[in-house]
């Protein structure tokens, strides 16, 4: 028997496939994360629900007791040892790795970084940077959002320009812009009775808080992270997955002071905060992202449609969010999309539990 026939697991090269074939595991069990935490609790072992959702959505490799506990749940006893022996490849790999970079010093300030790069699969060895928009172009192995998280007061010898411009971005990460006072545009829109977003949310259709939003197409779902399907693109993207495979992740629709429009702001005890944006290039183009720089983030209009709480996303291009085929299945990616009056493009916003 081959080690694929063993775990469930193409190759053991990389971490992503690794934990690919965990999802995989996942889904063939047809269990949730509710069922697997009480298996294991069956047999006198803690599987905690958010630690799961975390393991299953995240880019780092489990813990070895989380893993075999993860394994047994899932009903393959006699795959344990194997997927702990493909787990311990890999991290005595991403030690040899990882300890000479650990040992370096830090690259000059105007130096090259010869290990930047765009958007595509996560390099072997990571190193915090950003690129000129924004994002994050590497991420740490303890950060599974590979442009959520900004380094931030994380170098030991920061000069001081990168201590202000740091705090810059604290600053802009840290305001919670709430509903806001109404701009004088509001007040002229509210006079001549058109309708805005504000008075959407004042009326109850925009919760405050966490909430959740549910495409129409698949009502059971939730808008939340995960990955792309085919590989084609490495970082976390929003998918709709089950309600209760969301947390600890919290997502909110948080209005941009002095505008209409919204921010998808994700937010994890873990990984950080982070708000959407609709990739426009490369092969994850279409996808929806989250960005670490929330205010180069999309600006969303959020359009009351028919239905309490029902909502169309419309981008700043013109374009509207909406669910990719298989509209109803698990894990089917949120997309930039041409406007129709399809039901995978509302979604009906509610407040967390």
């Amino acid at each position: 028997m081959d080690f694929q026939e063993k775990t469930g697991l193409p190759h053991t090269q990389d971490v992503p496939a690794f934990l690919e074939g965990l999802r995989r595991l996942k889904e063939e069990s047809g269990l949730t994360l509710r069922q697997l935490e009480q298996r294991a609790a069956a047999k006198g072992e803690l599987l905690p629900r958010s630690t799961l959702s975390s393991m299953l959505s995240g880019r780092r490799l489990p813990r070895p007791e989380l893993l075999a506990t993860f394994i047994r749940a899932c009903g393959h006893e006699e795959r344990v040892d194997a997927w702990l022996a493909a787990r311990d490849t890999l991290a005595a790999g991403l030690r040899s790795e990882e300890d000479p970079a650990e040992a370096a010093p830090a690259p000059a300030p105007d130096g090259p970084n010869p290990t930047a790069a765009g958007p595509g699969p996560v390099p072997a060895a990571p190193v915090p940077d950003t690129d000129t928009e924004g994002r994050g172009t590497h991420a740490s192995r303890s950060r599974p959002y590979r442009r959520l998280l900004r380094p931030r007061l994380l170098v030991p010898l920061a000069v001081v320009a990168l201590v202000g411009a740091t705090a810059g971005v604290l600053g802009t990460r840290s305001e919670d812009p709430g509903p806001g006072p109404a701009t004088a545009a509001d007040a002229a829109r509210e006079s001549s009775g058109q309708t805005t977003t504000r008075t959407a949310r004042e009326k109850g259709e925009i919760p405050r808080g966490a909430i959740r939003l549910h495409p129409l197409s698949a009502d059971r779902l939730c808008l939340t992270d995960g990955h792309v399907r085919d590989g084609r693109y490495h970082s976390q993207v929003a998918v709709q997955r089950p309600c209760d495979e969301a947390p600890p992740q919290k997502t909110e629709l948080r209005r941009e002071p002095g505008s209409d429009g919204y921010r998808i702001q994700w937010h994890h005890p873990e990984f950080g905060t982070g708000c959407l944006k609709v990739l426009d290039s490369g092969p994850g183009k279409g996808l929806l992202e989250p960005w670490d720089a929330c205010d180069r983030a999309e600006l969303f209009q959020v359009v009351p449609a028919p239905g309490r709480g029902v909502v169309t996303l419309r981008t700043e291009g013109g374009r509207c969010v909406g669910m990719a085929e298989p509209v109803t299945a698990e894990r089917t990616e949120a997309v930039a999309q041409r406007c129709t009056t399809g039901r995978h493009q509302l979604f009906r916003v509610e407040p967390a539990d």
